[in-house]
């Protein structure tokens, strides 16, 4: 292998892919997470493996990083977080009610539900997010290649449309980092900056 050939390769695919980036459904995205801060509803994100990191990054950006100095707060919660209660879930009934059992503690009818899903077929996404929906839940869904059933379940969807489920990770990554400092910007003002408060995270 040519490492260089294979980094150029990469980042040209990558570069393809966004330049395929819906901005329209990402500013419906937006508009949906500012709609549930300013109602005080909660947002609960959930993912396996890669797309459970990208959940639990997105948790920690929008709690801490766009309302720190803000009396107004985000509520926030990553379901695939708390090991414990996932692994019980899990062990004594099954894994793929591990986020549908969490949201019938938490959700009340208006919640924002995010479930990110690179394939889009994620069982316990699939469900959590269709008992949102049956409850009275908005919905988002973020998966890549075809966008799988998850592009059909939620409200609004973004399909990373790239047959490479690390493209489709950074892709959904990139996502949250604008919807981050989208969202810091709509909250402090047009002429807010980049989210430098949190240059130590």
């Amino acid at each position: 292998m040519n490492i260089q050939s294979f980094a150029d390769n990469y980042l040209g695919g990558l570069k393809t892919v966004l330049a395929g980036f819906d901005l329209e459904r990402y500013e419906k995205i937006v508009l949906m997470i500012m709609d549930a801060y300013h109602d005080g509803s909660r947002i609960f994100v959930m993912g396996n493996g890669g797309s459970g990191a990208t959940a639990s990054h997105f948790a920690c950006d929008i709690n801490k990083g766009c309302c720190m100095d803000l009396d107004k707060k985000f509520k926030v919660m990553c379901l695939n977080d708390n090991m414990p209660t996932l692994m019980a879930l899990a062990n004594d009934v099954s894994y793929d009610v591990v986020f549908e059992a969490q949201l019938k503690n938490f959700f009340v009818p208006g919640d924002l539900v995010i479930g990110i899903s690179g394939s889009g077929n994620s069982e316990n996404v699939l469900r959590a997010i269709r008992y949102a929906g049956r409850g009275g839940g908005r919905t988002i869904g973020l998966s890549g290649f075809s966008g799988g059933r998850l592009s059909e379940t939620a409200d609004v969807s973004f399909v990373a449309a790239v047959h490479d489920m690390q493209k489709v990770e950074d892709v959904h990554m990139i996502l949250v980092h604008m919807i981050m400092q989208t969202v810091y910007g709509l909250l402090h003002g047009a002429s807010a900056g980049p989210c430098d408060q949190t240059a130590d995270s």
